[in-house]
């Protein structure tokens, strides 16, 4: 990216820094967030779901942390709702912008290869992160942890937490999300392979990664199934909104919570019962690791092949592995947040 480009962006954004980058940067949807004056800078967009998301902030504030460390240029762009076609008026306007690279946490699997080719044919650097699009719409993708593993604990979480007999229900994101619904399928494979002939996993619902709508499935939940022991929900808003109604209604020890969940958030869920524990990776490091892998395909280090190595800062040396047919970078496994531990965690994230 020629340096003038980075110039223009820089005067563009000299009121927002003097303001300093806070939580409301990680929330605007039409600005670039971050400048340098490095000869040779690039510039790296960074496209979540949605704005309003405290789990998307956190993974943006990792990505943005990564290209300045190395002296470039971050934007950080999230529609005001998680739909395809407000990330697709994301997607064309950065490429009427040049930017040298684009990482999205994708609304939906298919939808928006249309849009990411264009990205590609114009010679941006394309991945996905936290939740996946497909094959032909990026280079490779950031994924969190094993996918099997995160559905398959989260319903031996449920299972222990119930005492190995009752029903059992999901609280989604969105229909659309593609890790969501790789977790999910996990989870069923884990209830048909293992020894749960008295649980019963009655309905998967969706809150749409929106706080009200994720409070109103959960009271629906609950009122459609009086007999209703634990409720798993694979996502940080979801998750945040059981735990709450829960609380709320006094149903705490009769209805239990579990899922993954920011520790800054589900403190008190945790600490009052609600929620016995849950899972997560950390936010920061999946927006730190898009960051360095970006940065590693703008540079030419790596291409997106199976095989390729690339250094992602504190975070070591990284390789990219296989993804069915293409290709993926693991961060880790998820960790188990309880009371034990969860009073020196909700202060991190």
């Amino acid at each position: 990216m020629k340096k003038v480009l980075v110039m223009v962006l820089a005067l563009s954004l000299v009121l927002s820094l003097f303001a300093g980058c806070n939580k409301d940067d990680a929330e605007v949807t039409d600005k670039e967030v971050t400048t340098t004056e490095k000869e040779d800078a690039q510039v790296h967009a960074f496209i979540f779901k949605n704005t309003g998301n405290p789990y998307g902030e956190k993974q943006m504030e990792g990505f943005r942390e990564a290209i300045e460390k190395e002296g470039h240029t971050a934007i950080l762009k999230a529609p005001e709702n998680p739909t395809v076609e407000d990330q697709i008026v994301i997607i064309n306007e950065l490429i009427g912008q040049g930017v040298d690279s684009i990482s999205i946490t994708g609304n939906d699997f298919d939808a928006l290869q249309p849009a990411l080719e264009a990205a590609m044919d114009a010679g941006i650097k394309v991945l996905s992160a936290d939740s996946a699009v497909n094959p032909a719409s990026r280079m490779t993708h950031i994924n969190q942890a094993d996918p099997e593993l995160i559905g398959r604990v989260e319903v031996q979480a449920a299972v222990e937490m119930i005492g190995g007999s009752g029903q059992i229900a999901v609280l989604s994101a969105t229909s659309q999300a593609s890790n969501q619904n790789l977790w999910i399928e996990w989870m069923k494979t884990e209830l048909e392979e293992g020894d749960y002939a008295d649980v019963e996993l009655v309905e998967v619902v969706y809150g749409d990664d929106l706080r009200d709508k994720s409070v109103a499935e959960t009271e629906a939940l609950l009122q459609k199934y009086p007999d209703l022991k634990c409720i798993i929900a694979p996502t940080t808003v979801g998750i945040a909104a059981a735990g709450k109604v829960i609380t709320d209604k006094g149903l705490i020890g009769e209805v239990m919570v579990t899922g993954l969940g920011l520790p800054s958030e589900m403190a008190e869920y945790i600490e009052n019962g609600a929620c016995p524990w849950m899972y997560l990776w950390n936010p920061l490091d999946v927006g730190y690791l898009s960051g360095y892998t970006a940065m590693a395909l703008v540079d030419g280090t790596i291409t997106g092949a199976l095989g390729d190595t690339f250094s992602a800062g504190k975070l070591g040396d990284f390789e990219v592995i296989a993804d069915g047919e293409a290709t993926q970078v693991m961060l880790g496994a998820p960790y188990k947040f309880e009371p034990s531990n969860i009073e020196e965690w909700k202060t991190v994230y």
